[in-house]
């Protein structure tokens, strides 16, 4: 080979090299793009699920104890707007308030508040947030709309952060609903999972690496983990339901069952991962150890698994991580019932965020649509919060030899 050939077969290689590298750039902006547009959307349809409608009422003192909620807050509201008081009127003003609206003015009756801010209902929460200023009207007839005008022409209209959206649980009223049943359903979940899948886990993989003698038994195992994390997860779904549900007879719809079904499920993965990182502890560490006395089992807990702990803990988070986000096993398991308040234990009904975003999604209101995107948004920010603690551990406890 001449150099003029030479020449040009470098210069061909690097030509594939250059277009190599813009191929792989490119991959990468486009995935970006594609994940940047998936957040945007999904941003832009959760905004307004974090304002809130309030309806501003002058408090009425009772003259007599036997007058109903609905009817005090009616009249309430009749005598705010200077109305004439009949009962189809007090009937129109009570569909602009939500169905908790009157309980809540009955409490600031027997307080000493002079005004009670209440939540507008999924009318005119919808046509203040996306139908005010054009010529729809939503699901507001014209004489209701005439009543919210002069609330709003009197100040009595507010906009404010929603708080009940993060401190609220779950409620058919898409209004008031919230996520903090879910949220700590969720919390309660991942305990149960953490503390069973990782120390099973870690003890597995510690025996399988270190101590088990290399044989088909071995090798038959091996095969069975790896195939494990790859099975559906509403397979161990099912599993969960005869074990635990029906042999077992555990609490339906609790979090120790939810997080015994998704610790089945990570178990493979933290197995797979916990190997991986003592594997890749230099032979040399072993080697030392021994030389200077240290019998196997000191061997491997002083010396092998301090070292392979960033792995450790980086596997064992990646796996939590995915069983959070995981909603087939769980419905398999009855935690996609309605469940009003937030659990106190993990033998108390409970939902997740997964199960809860699957059952806003699947209402045909629009507020829920919105509510179930600040859900998925909440979920993205925990799996973003747990991923970020799993690169924490790893630089923390990370060795360099």
């Amino acid at each position: 080979m001449n150099k003029r050939e030479a020449d040009a077969l470098l210069a061909r290689r690097h030509r594939r090299e250059r277009w190599f590298a813009r191929f792989g750039l490119a991959t990468i902006v486009f995935a970006g793009l594609v994940l940047a547009s998936l957040i945007g959307s999904v941003l832009v349809k959760a905004i307004p699920a974090f304002s809130k409608i309030t309806l501003e009422v002058v408090v009425q003192r009772p003259a007599s104890a036997d007058i109903p909620a609905r009817q005090a807050l009616a009249r309430a509201v009749q005598q705010q707007l200077g109305l004439s008081g009949d009962a189809a009127e007090r009937r129109q003003l009570l569909q602009l308030f939500s169905n908790h609206a009157p309980d809540d003015y009955a409490a600031a009756q027997a307080g000493s508040s002079q005004t009670v801010r209440l939540s507008a209902s999924d009318d005119v929460d919808q046509f203040i947030k996306h139908y005010k200023g054009t010529t729809q009207t939503g699901r507001l007839n014209e004489l209701q709309l005439q009543y919210l005008q002069k609330l709003k022409d009197s100040g009595f209209v507010h906009t404010s952060f929603n708080t009940q959206f993060f401190s609220g649980a779950d409620s058919r009223e898409p209004e008031i609903a919230g996520i903090r049943g879910a949220f700590v359903g969720s919390l309660w979940t991942m305990l149960v999972t953490l503390l069973v899948a990782f120390p099973l886990g870690v003890m597995a993989a510690v025996y399988l690496e270190e101590f088990a003698p290399k044989n088909r038994l071995s090798t038959f195992i091996e095969i069975n983990i790896n195939n494990l994390a790859a099975v559906p997860s509403i397979v161990f779904g099912l599993l969960g339901l005869y074990v635990f549900l029906q042999v077992l007879e555990l609490p339906r719809s609790a979090a120790l069952v939810g997080g015994l079904v998704l610790a089945l499920m990570t178990l493979p993965v933290i197995v797979i991962a916990t190997r991986a990182a003592l594997k890749a502890v230099p032979p040399s560490m072993r080697q030392a150890a021994q030389a200077l006395g240290a019998s196997p089992v000191q061997v491997v807990w002083h010396h092998v698994v301090p070292y392979a702990l960033p792995g450790i803990l980086t596997g064992t988070i990646i796996g939590m991580a995915r069983a959070l986000g995981e909603t087939a096993p769980l419905l398999m398991i009855g935690m996609v019932a309605f469940i009003a308040d937030a659990p106190q234990g993990i033998t108390e009904p409970a939902t997740v965020l997964p199960v809860q975003i699957f059952l806003w999604a699947d209402s045909p209101e629009r507020a829920f649509a919105e509510k179930t995107a600040a859900a998925i948004l909440v979920l993205l920010l925990f799996l973003l919060a747990m991923n970020a603690v799993a690169v924490y551990l790893r630089k923390k406890f990370e060795r360099r030899w």
